[in-house]
């Protein structure tokens, strides 16, 4: 009788609305609707629990198990809402759109860093050859210097060490010649009954000099650094291609010439006086020029002198050849550096792709498990834990008023809200959580 009332004065209701505003009608009608069956729902769930109470004596342990069943009886009510359920899942349907949205853009991003990967091991690979390359250049250099457009002659160390090995006994020549000559030219005194070759190349004219003093001694054991030093002289004069260092190579050959020729004429001035007689002409150049001791004197310094120039212009030569191979091979030790250096960091530029590779895999299989974890929500029943309580406490009224009418125990309806307290945390719908969703896989 209630309800029927209820409806006509509705219907009274709806026939207020204004007729020139269709939507807003329309709105009011649903509105209306909605309300009507929420009282009647209530209603019902209120008269179920009275009539459940009646007949259970108000059992407390009666009262667990229609919870149970009136849990699951609101559980399908709720599935066969099909717009509330819709709207309930409109946020995980969003939730789950975004995640898709989500793991195109991780996806994206991971073939990015894939690629991005490949390239690295490509650049690494490509670095590696080019050490792998240089390093057979810098074997091959010496022997094909023309390939690489090293203008350096071929076999240049083996040239430079073959001269150095002649280089050296004949600078000992030198020196041991010029020591001894110029002593015995400069301070040594001939002795009449001794060898003539003897008394000119003197065993012992350094120690000799060194006796006479550190004057004598100095000057014997510096004078072939002079000649030395004009051999060097003519080398670098000869490097640069001029008339005037023609000019001057000339000239220190020339000094060099009369140097040696004075020594000579020295020497065989001193055996001349040893051997002369009261008939004997003064010595000059022109007795000078007679004697083979003169002349050979001057070649056995003079013209080994210039076999040293040669050969030591040769070592030099060949060692600025030999240079400019090393210096080329210096440069691609160089190289060899710097690609190895690119290669660490082209590493470590791997080593963090690759960390980044994994850390967007693990965000892809998160996205996809939550995605899963939506798909389930979906898929199941949306239990709004705030509406379950509304109506299971209506149930709990009528099972309440029950007691209270009929059977008068305080005792019975504490033990029946312990039940009742206990089903709610069962389900979730507890106070604590009382606006969380329960989610029931079906």
């Amino acid at each position: 009788m209630n309800a029927m009332t209820t409806n006509i004065k509705n219907l009274f209701r709806l026939k207020a609305v204004p007729l020139d505003d269709p939507q807003d009608q329309l709105s009011r009608i649903e509105s209306l609707n909605s309300e009507s069956t929420e009282e009647s729902r209530k209603r019902t769930y209120h008269e179920t629990g009275y009539r459940d109470s009646t007949r259970n004596n108000g059992n407390h342990t009666a009262l667990s198990i229609c919870l149970d069943a009136i849990y699951s009886k609101f559980q399908n009510e709720e599935k066969e809402l099909v717009e509330k359920q819709n709207k309930l899942k409109e946020p995980y349907l969003n939730e789950q759109k975004n995640k898709e949205t989500e793991i195109k853009g991780l996806t994206v991003s991971l073939d990015n860093k894939e690629d991005q990967l490949k390239n690295n091991g490509t650049d690494i690979e490509n670095v590696q050859d080019k050490i792998e390359k240089l390093k057979f250049e810098i074997n091959d250099l010496p022997r094909n210097p023309e390939i690489y457009n090293v203008k350096a002659t071929k076999g240049a160390s083996t040239k430079f060490w073959i001269g150095l090995i002649i280089l050296i006994p004949i600078s000992l020549y030198l020196f041991t010649f010029y020591i001894s000559t110029s002593f015995s030219a400069f301070f040594k005194n001939f002795d009449a009954n001794g060898n003539i070759i003897q008394s000119v190349l003197d065993a012992q004219a350094f120690n000799k000099a060194w006796d006479e003093g550190p004057l004598e001694g100095a000057f014997v054991t510096l004078i072939p650094f002079v000649f030395l030093g004009l051999g060097y002289l003519i080398h670098m004069f000869g490097e640069n291609k001029s008339m005037v260092n023609y000019s001057k190579v000339a000239l220190l050959f020339i000094i060099t010439f009369v140097f040696d020729a004075i020594l000579a004429y020295e020497i065989e001035s001193k055996l001349y006086e040893l051997n002369r007689t009261f008939n004997s002409p003064p010595f000059d150049l022109s007795i000078a020029f007679t004697k083979n001791q003169f002349w050979g004197i001057i070649f056995a310094g003079f013209i080994v002198y210039i076999i040293w120039g040669l050969v030591f212009d040769f070592v030099m030569k060949e060692h600025k050849e030999k240079d400019k191979i090393r210096h080329e091979q210096t440069r691609r030790q160089k190289d060899i550096l710097i690609h190895q250096e690119r290669i660490e960091d082209l590493k470590k530029q791997k080593e963090e792709v690759r960390n980044n590779i994994g850390s967007i895999k693990e965000l892809i299989a998160k996205a996809k498990g939550r995605i899963e974890e939506l798909q389930n929500i979906i898929d199941g029943v949306i239990i709004p834990t705030k509406d379950y309580t509304l109506y299971a406490s209506e149930y709990m009224q009528g099972w309440i008023t029950n007691i209270n009418e009929r059977i008068h125990s305080q005792k019975l309806v504490d033990e029946c809200m312990e039940k009742y307290n206990e089903n709610l945390r069962k389900v979730g719908a507890n106070s604590d959580s009382q606006n969380s969703v329960y989610m029931s896989i079906l």
